[in-house]
C-alpha cells in the first residue's frame, strides 16, 4: 500500500464524523446566516438584506437585555467558580460520607431546568412560598423574590447557581484529585496548616479545572433562556429579559427572520466575549 493510499485510508475513518459535523453544525450555521437576511415563514422567504439586523438593534428592550445578560453571566459564573471550589475542597478532604455528599451536590444537575424553575417559582411566592413562610416564622418579612424589579434577576441567578454548581464541583474534584499527594505531604511535614495547603497547593494547581469552569459557566450564563422563561418570562417588565428571551419573544410574534438575526448576533457576541477570555486564561495556565 502506497503512502497516498494509507492517507486516504486514514481519512475514511474521519469521514463519518465530518459528515455529522457538516450536517448538524456547518449547514445549520450557513442556513442561519442566510435566513437572518430574509423575511421567512415555513413555506416562503424574501431576501431583505441587513434590515433584520437594523430592526434587532432598534428593539426597545435590547439595551436592558444586553445589560441583564452580562450581569447574569458574571454573577452566576463568579458564584459557581467560588462555591464549587470550596465544595470540591471539602469533598476531597477526609470527611465521613463524602461520596454521599458528592451525589447530593451533583443531584440538582440531573433535574429538568423547567421543573426547577417551576418549583422555585412556587417556593419563592411572596405570600404562600416556603421560603418566605420560613422567614416569617423567625420574624423576618421576606421580599417578593421574583416580582421585585431590582431583585428578580439575582433571584433567578441564585437558582441557576443551585442547579449548576454540581457539574462545576465535579470538574474541580477531578482537578484536585489529579494533584500529586507528595506536595501535600511535604507541606504537612513542614508544619503547614490546612489553609496554607489550600492556598499554596490546591488553588494554583487546580487552575486548569478552574479555567474550564469559568469558560463553561460564563458561556452558559450568556445563553441562558429556559430558567428565565420558567420563572419570570422576562418580567416584571423587562427586568429579567436576557438576549435569548428577547429572541424567543420575536419567534413567538412570528418575526422569524428577525429572531434568526438575533441568534446570529448572540452567537457573535458570545464568541467575541468567550474567545478572548479563553485565550487569557489559557495563557495564564501556560505561564503557571
Amino acid at each position: 500500500m502506497t503512502l497516498a493510499q494509507k492517507k486516504m485510508y486514514s481519512y475514511l475513518f474521519l469521514l463519518p464524523a465530518g459528515v455529522i459535523y457538516f450536517v448538524f453544525y456547518l449547514l445549520p450555521t450557513i442556513m442561519s446566516l442566510f435566513f437572518s437576511m430574509t423575511r421567512w415563514t415555513l413555506t416562503k422567504w424574501q431576501y431583505i438584506g441587513f434590515d433584520n439586523y437594523v430592526m434587532f438593534f432598534e428593539e426597545t428592550s435590547l439595551r436592558i437585555g444586553f445589560k441583564n445578560t452580562l450581569i447574569y453571566a458574571v454573577v452566576t459564573c463568579g458564584l459557581k467558580v467560588v462555591l464549587a471550589l470550596l465544595l470540591a475542597t471539602l469533598l476531597t478532604s477526609r470527611i465521613w460520607f463524602k461520596d454521599y455528599f458528592r451525589s447530593m451536590v451533583f443531584f440538582p444537575t440531573l433535574l429538568s431546568t423547567i421543573a426547577v424553575g417551576i418549583a422555585f417559582s412556587t417556593m419563592m411566592h411572596p405570600t404562600q412560598g416556603v421560603i418566605n413562610s420560613a422567614l416569617a416564622s423567625i420574624g423576618i418579612e421576606g421580599p417578593d423574590w421574583l416580582g421585585n424589579t431590582k431583585l428578580a434577576l439575582y433571584s433567578v441567578a441564585l437558582i441557576d447557581v443551585w442547579k449548576g454548581v454540581g457539574i462545576a464541583t465535579v470538574i474541580y474534584i477531578a482537578g484536585i484529585m489529579s494533584i500529586p499527594q507528595h506536595y501535600y505531604e511535604a507541606l504537612r511535614i513542614d508544619g503547614g496548616s490546612a489553609f496554607r495547603s489550600f492556598w499554596h497547593i490546591t488553588l494554583p494547581l487546580s487552575r486548569p479545572a478552574m479555567n474550564s469552569v469559568i469558560i463553561l459557566a460564563f458561556i452558559g450564563g450568556l445563553r441562558t433562556f429556559d430558567l428565565i422563561w420558567a420563572t419570570t418570562r422576562g418580567g416584571p417588565g423587562f427586568s429579567t429579559d436576557l438576549i435569548a428571551s428577547i429572541i424567543y419573544k420575536q419567534y413567538q410574534a412570528g418575526f422569524y427572520g428577525l429572531a434568526t438575526a438575533g441568534n446570529v448576533i448572540l452567537f457573535i457576541g458570545i464568541s467575541l466575549l468567550a474567545f478572548p477570555l479563553y485565550m487569557f486564561l489559557n495563557r495564564r495556565e501556560v505561564e503557571l
